[in-house]
């Protein structure tokens, strides 16, 4: 696929250099290459290498366990990888607990996952998170063997290798998961199907620019089920809320989820709540909506910290800054790591506008 677009591309450049002089230029061999690195399910693209899962066990050690946990089990900051398999599930090649009624709580990548060059090919173009790219190809085959062993599918003193990858491809507790009916993949040259993936008409009228979430799950049945934030599941720690609290003391002040609320439903009505006593209260409704749209408030809480900062702390950093709003707007859509510690926050697709409004309730508009 990248070969052939990479081809594409050089063509491309080619005819622009001869159309329009001293504008463009060839891609370089050297240049499509670095691009041409996917790696098919039928392991078409796969680099010679090999490594064991002692050697992935060091490298994951030092560069993964920090997100995903020393065995895959972590789910503090994405989803657990390792956990939900059986020996039954590598020998039927359908694992069970995708079933409807099983009681699995998370799904894991190797639940989930039907074909080894996906596992390989993601390892090698994305991981580590701060620095993708980075690993050899000998070392994409320790970690993705470190990953296989973590599932029971390969044991402690296998050695993964170009060699043997397809075997171990006839390992994987989901490779008869998948279904080519939607005709979505693997595609003809696989052998499926070459109808269109899409069989509907197209509708695209009345469609609505934005979702707003206009209702909260009732105080009365927040702790229906027990205090989630101290319960533990089967796979990794799973952080849940504190039930034993409204959500609106968690994320924000009563008042301000009155005023955040009353703005979705009657905006009109806020203009008289934003009295100077409640100009704080009406700064946090003005943003919650954005906060909400834009999954802020999944990794960032008004006054705890959960993946990343708390709202207050960021306040309370740069409210002394007279470039406090262009900073935050910048570092808001930008993303980075290093200032609070090591996890990424990644760039977040707002517009200058909304970037700003959150900045300037951060740098100006604050209040706990």
């Amino acid at each position: 696929m990248f070969a052939a677009w990479g081809a594409s591309i050089a063509h491309a450049a080619g005819i622009t250099a001869d159309k329009y002089p001293g504008i463009g230029r060839a891609a370089t061999p050297a240049e499509i290459r670095a691009w041409d690195i996917d790696v098919r399910p039928d392991f078409k693209g796969l680099p010679k290498g090999q490594g064991s899962v002692r050697q992935g066990e060091e490298i994951w050690e030092g560069k993964c366990a920090s997100c995903h946990g020393s065995f895959g089990e972590s789910s503090e900051i994405f989803t657990p990888i390792a956990g939900g398999t059986t020996t039954e599930d590598i020998k039927t090649g359908r694992v069970n607990n995708l079933l409807p009624g099983a009681n699995q709580p998370q799904r894991t990548a190797l639940m989930k996952m039907a074909t080894l060059s996906t596992l390989w090919d993601y390892i090698n173009r994305a991981m580590p998170w701060n620095a993708p790219k980075s690993l050899s190809a000998d070392e994409v085959y320790a970690v993705t063997a470190y990953v296989l062993n973590l599932g029971s599918i390969v044991p402690a003193e296998f050695t993964l290798s170009d060699a043997n990858i397809r075997e171990v491809q006839e390992r994987l507790p989901n490779r008869r998961g998948t279904t080519t009916a939607h005709a979505m993949w693997p595609g003809p040259e696989f052998g499926g199907s070459a109808k269109p993936d899409v069989q509907g008409s197209a509708c695209m009228r009345d469609c609505r620019k934005e979702v707003i979430v206009k209702s909260f799950l009732p105080d009365y049945a927040r702790n229906a089920h027990g205090q989630l934030a101290e319960q533990m599941r089967v796979v990794g720690g799973i952080r849940g809320a504190d039930t034993s609290r409204p959500a609106a003391e968690i994320f924000m002040p009563n008042r301000a989820l009155a005023l955040a609320t009353q703005a979705q439903v009657a905006p009109e009505k806020i203009a008289g709540a934003a009295s100077p006593r409640n100009s704080a209260g009406a700064a946090r409704a003005a943003v919650m909506p954005l906060l909400q749209k834009n999954a802020c408030v999944g990794c960032h809480a008004m006054d705890s910290k959960l993946v990343g900062p708390a709202f207050k702390d960021v306040a309370d950093k740069y409210k002394s800054r007279t470039d406090a709003v262009n900073y935050l707007a910048g570092k808001i859509k930008q993303g980075g790591q290093g200032i609070w510690g090591s996890t990424p926050m990644p760039p977040q697709s707002l517009s200058d506008a909304e970037s700003t409004q959150l900045a300037q309730w951060l740098a100006r508009d604050f209040s706990p």
